[in-house]
């Protein structure tokens, strides 16, 4: 499946809050679909589906990506699901997002796809870029790129930048410090049951 592009506030009735998919709320309190939210209580297979369901469209990714994640994480060192937070966390559009430089996580992503931003002084188009402790991401000095981050910077989409991140509004300039810890991730998310839905493949 590729990149979802329909209604947001759809999904985020469906799965909950999604921080990094839109910031619109809806006034709709039942879940979408002709009869709303139904009763029957979800299977063990449903929860995991709407666990993994609720990573992909929150970060904006494709399942063979997350396969792919899921994949790399197991190899790691660590607990599979934190460390397969810990890579989502640390992509490029992701940290442009908890920077407070995009409102959202698309936003971010059309940033970067776009050339509004560089890492470590080069241009960097590539969203899926694994940001490491060290890295400065800095806006480009032309007046396009600045106005428009200017104009994101008004409407943050988070409150709170997260402590392995610092920015600087003044000079438009981001710092990654460390690897970001699972208590500062945003979503409200179990990683096991993703790690769990993945295992029976």
């Amino acid at each position: 499946m590729s990149r979802y592009r329909g209604p947001r506030l759809k999904i985020n009735r469906k799965l909950g809050e999604l921080p990094g998919l839109t910031r619109k709320t809806s006034k709709k309190i039942a879940a979408p679909g002709e009869h709303g939210q139904k009763s029957k209580k979800p299977s063990d297979y449903a929860l995991r589906l709407e666990e993994k369901q609720k990573l992909r469209f929150n970060y904006g990714i494709s399942e063979k990506q997350l396969l792919n994640y899921i994949k790399v994480a197991k190899k790691a060192q660590g607990p599979t699901g934190s460390v397969l937070l810990q890579i989502l966390e640390m992509r490029l559009d992701n940290t442009v997002f908890r920077l407070g430089i995009a409102p959202t996580i698309p936003a971010a992503r059309q940033l970067v796809n776009h050339g509004h931003l560089k890492v470590n002084a080069n241009k960097l188009n590539i969203c899926s870029y694994q940001c490491k402790p060290g890295d400065i991401i800095t806006v480009n000095g032309n007046n396009k790129s600045k106005n428009l981050v200017e104009k994101y910077l008004n409407n943050p989409g988070l409150t709170n930048i997260p402590n392995h991140l610092e920015f600087n509004q003044k000079d438009l300039t981001g710092k990654v410090n460390s690897i970001i810890e699972r208590d500062w991730i945003a979503l409200q998310i179990n990683e096991l049951l993703i790690v769990e839905y993945y295992s029976r493949k």
